[in-house]
């Protein structure tokens, strides 16, 4: 909820638009929208800001990305821990991709549920698959729900990596690494400590305090050489990571109102298969 809030912050209070996501304000509710545009203060300070920068820009990024798949022959869409994601309600690729939604059961019933409340109907593409980690695995989750693991698919995987084990996070790309060419994934993560500077380290600290108290600490940490040399062992050929620089280069260069991603916590990449 906090994740679609920022997206929603940046369809108030941004213009130009780094992702046009008119689906935004509805799906968070009325309540939550009308509390938006009330702590517009919260939402415009320096931190506020590059936060919800980098929220709309990764679902940017991840969608750019999704576009050159499609290019290549791309006909699945695969959302993992698709949470208030709005993707599928405004696909431009219409009934030429087929996006599967997947999250855990409970909260892929909550986000229906808002769905619903909001009077957005799930288009004939989309399929949710729910998927419980404990109990299956994402190929069983995925072929029981019709994903056919012999088309060209594309992955999204936005704001989960940090609170998994490193081995289950390589595990999921490992399977998505089976998949066949032309696909990929485009996700975010996390840097580790000793990689930032003294102002980095305090961030982190103060994020890591607050995730953890929420009762999801972040578990895994990755630094970006050893990532990309790691993701190219399993079989992607082609992988870009981007840190605030480039980001910033890439998205926000030549804005009025310096809006801008801060910082050098999160990195955004993308392999190609």
């Amino acid at each position: 909820m906090r994740v679609a809030m920022r997206r929603a912050a940046h369809q108030v209070f941004d213009n130009p638009k780094v992702l046009e996501d008119p689906v935004a304000l509805a799906i968070i509710g009325p309540e939550a929208a009308a509390k938006l545009e009330a702590e517009e203060r919260r939402y415009g300070s320096r931190i506020g800001r590059s936060i919800r920068a980098f929220m709309a820009v990764r679902s940017r990024f991840a969608e750019d990305e999704l576009a050159r798949a499609v290019a290549r022959g791309a006909s699945q869409y695969v959302i993992l821990g698709a949470g208030l994601d709005t993707f599928a309600y405004r696909n431009p690729h219409g009934s030429a991709l087929h996006v599967f939604e997947v999250d855990y059961p409970a909260t892929q019933e909550w986000k229906r549920r808002k769905l619903a409340k909001a009077g957005i109907a799930a288009p004939p593409w989309v399929t949710y698959a729910p998927v419980d980690f404990e109990r299956q695995t994402l190929s069983e989750g995925l072929r029981s729900a019709g994903f056919d693991p012999a088309q060209i698919s594309f992955f999204s995987w936005l704001g989960v990596t940090m609170y998994l084990t490193a081995e289950a996070v390589m595990a999921t790309f490992g399977f998505i690494a089976s998949t066949p060419p032309g696909g990929g994934v485009a996700f975010d993560y996390v840097v580790p400590r000793e990689s930032l500077t003294f102002v980095g380290r305090l961030a982190l600290a103060a994020i890591s305090n607050r995730v953890a108290a929420a009762g999801e600490p972040f578990r895994t940490f990755f630094e970006p050489r050893a990532l990309v040399e790691r993701m190219k062992a399993l079989g992607f050929r082609r992988v870009e990571d981007l840190g605030s620089e480039e980001i910033n280069a890439r998205y926000f260069r030549g804005r009025a109102d310096g809006l801008r991603v801060g910082g050098s916590l999160g990195r955004l990449m993308s392999a190609e298969l």
